[in-house]
């Protein structure tokens, strides 16, 4: 039976990454992006990753950044896999020779069997809550059933998930992975160590 990874994203520090990681994640994200109230800095990141143990996969999210600034980020951070969040073509994400992670916001006139075809160079999509003028982590859901059943992808799927729905999404989904942020915060930017490991157990009994 396939086990649906987690990922516990908008980590801002080292006591969150922790939790998050006891609490048995697949993986951690970090926010490069200035907007966000979840961004973290350069020296901040480096300093999360620097103590954390082996298998535990970490992701660098980025939105329509500079590419002086992605591989300034990959250069002095021990990211595993880069996450873009923005309006960013194939070739934007592909260049850095790493595995990425393409977002895309499920607006109501999305095909997502183009897309996968778009990104083919992509390790995974992750289909998010489409908000105009929000890039992501927005804490709503939406329909689930707009997902086509047997993408060429591997899916992971985000927006609004919490410890209360997160069992009934994979069953409905069946994703490769989930993707949380807000739904186990007490607060923007600080996770709730209970919610994680609620979250957690939510989704491995699904």
């Amino acid at each position: 039976m396939n086990r649906t990874r987690v990922k516990i994203c908008g980590i801002t520090n080292a006591e969150d990454a922790t939790a998050a990681i006891e609490s048995g994640t697949d993986a951690i994200g970090m926010v490069f992006y200035e907007k966000s109230p979840r961004y973290v800095t350069i020296d901040t990141a480096a300093q999360i990753i620097r103590n954390l143990p082996a298998f535990v996969n970490c992701v660098g999210l980025f939105v329509d950044a500079d590419e002086s600034y992605v591989r300034k980020v990959v250069e002095a951070v021990a990211i595993d896999t880069l996450q873009f969040h923005g309006q960013e073509s194939e070739q934007a994400c592909a260049m850095y020779n790493k595995p990425y992670i393409k977002a895309l916001r499920m607006s109501e006139d999305i095909n997502l069997i183009e897309q996968c075809e778009k990104y083919s160079s992509a390790n995974a999509l992750l289909l998010d809550t489409y908000v105009k003028g929000v890039p992501g982590g927005t804490g709503q859901a939406f329909d689930w059933n707009m997902i086509p059943k047997n993408l060429i992808k591997p899916i992971i799927l985000a927006g609004g998930l919490h410890e209360n729905n997160v069992k009934d999404a994979i069953s409905l989904v069946r994703p490769y992975a989930v993707d949380v942020s807000g739904g186990v915060e007490i607060e923007k930017g600080i996770k709730d160590p209970d919610k994680i490991k609620n979250f957690i157990r939510e989704t491995m009994n699904a």
